[in-house]
């Protein structure tokens, strides 16, 4: 089992908050999920987190999302 590195909603409970109300936000904006989620698979990259990686990756191509702009998503 992997250990939790950072338990982020003790240390700074109103950051997540505040995130998860950004979160609201752009659901009801009407952008379309598969860029949505372009958008957090580039953060992952950024992040270094494969396992966001993997996830957003994968979402974005149940979204519709083609596989070149996948792939270039690190240019």
């Amino acid at each position: 089992m992997m250990e939790q590195r950072l338990n982020y909603s003790k240390i700074a409970p109103d950051t997540l908050i505040a995130m998860l109300e950004l979160k609201k936000y752009v659901h009801g904006s009407g952008l379309e999920r598969s860029l949505y989620e372009l958008v957090k698979s580039r953060a992952s990259q950024i992040n270094g987190c494969a396992y966001c990686l993997d996830m957003h990756t994968k979402d974005a191509r149940k979204a519709g999302e083609t596989e070149q702009r996948l792939y270039i998503l690190s240019t």
